[in-house]
C-alpha cells in the first residue's frame, strides 16, 4: 500500500500554532520523518479550514502516519478523523482543550468556538489505536471530563500529573515521555501488522 515502511509524525498544533520552545516542536526538530500542520493565516478559528490543512499535510505523506496533537489539534485530529479514509497507525493526543466548556481569559468564547464550528466535541471511537495523555491540572478542561471523551474516543488515558497544560507557560519545554508514547504507538502498530 505504501513506498515507505518507517512511519511519517504528523504534528497537530494547537490554536496558538507554532511555538518555538514548545514540546512539539523540540519534538519534531529530534525527529527523521516528521510534518507539521502549518498555521492559517486567516480563519483562524475555522476548524473546517484547520481539518482541512490536516488532511492536506497527511494526503502528501507517501507511506504510514502517526499523529501527534495538543490542545485544540486533538479536537482538530478528532473531527479529521471522522471523516477521513486515511488509514493511521496511531495517535498521541496530549491534553486535548474542553472546548464544550467556557475558557479562561484570553482564550476563544464559547461563540467564537460555535461559530467557527467546533462544538460538539466528536464522541464516536477514533479509527486508529490513540493515547489521550490528560493534566489533573490543566486550566482548559477538567481530566474528568477528557477520561470520559478518551473512553468514548477507545484510547488509553494516561494521567500525566500535575502538568498544567503541559506547554511553556506550565514549565514543558522538552518533554521526553512524548517520545516513549509515540515509540509505543509504533511498536504496538509494528506488532499488529506483523
Amino acid at each position: 500500500m505504501y513506498n515507505n515502511t518507517e512511519p511519517t509524525v504528523v504534528i497537530v498544533p494547537g490554536l496558538r500554532d507554532h511555538v518555538a520552545d514548545h514540546w512539539q516542536t523540540l519534538l519534531a526538530d529530534r525527529l527523521d520523518r516528521v510534518r507539521t500542520v502549518p498555521p492559517l493565516e486567516r480563519d483562524k478559528l475555522s476548524l473546517t479550514a484547520r481539518v482541512a490543512a490536516l488532511d492536506t499535510v497527511v494526503a502528501e505523506v507517501d507511506g504510514p502516519v502517526v499523529l501527534v496533537a495538543h490542545s485544540a489539534g486533538v479536537l482538530i485530529t478528532a473531527h479529521w478523523a471522522q471523516q477521513s479514509t486515511r488509514p493511521i497507525l496511531g495517535a498521541l493526543l496530549a491534553t486535548p482543550a474542553d472546548l464544550e466548556r467556557p475558557l479562561p481569559e484570553g482564550y476563544p468564547t464559547m461563540d467564537d468556538l460555535t461559530q467557527g464550528g467546533w462544538l460538539p466535541i466528536p464522541r464516536r471511537r477514533l479509527p486508529f489505536r490513540s493515547i489521550v495523555a490528560a493534566s489533573s491540572n490543566d486550566p482548559l478542561a477538567e481530566q474528568r471530563r477528557v477520561a470520559g471523551i478518551a473512553e468514548m474516543w477507545g484510547s488509553r488515558f494516561v494521567d500525566l500529573g500535575e502538568v498544567g497544560h503541559l506547554n511553556p507557560a506550565a514549565g514543558f519545554g522538552d518533554w521526553p515521555k512524548a517520545d516513549e508514547f509515540l515509540h509505543e504507538l509504533i511498536e504496538s502498530a509494528s506488532r499488529t501488522t506483523a
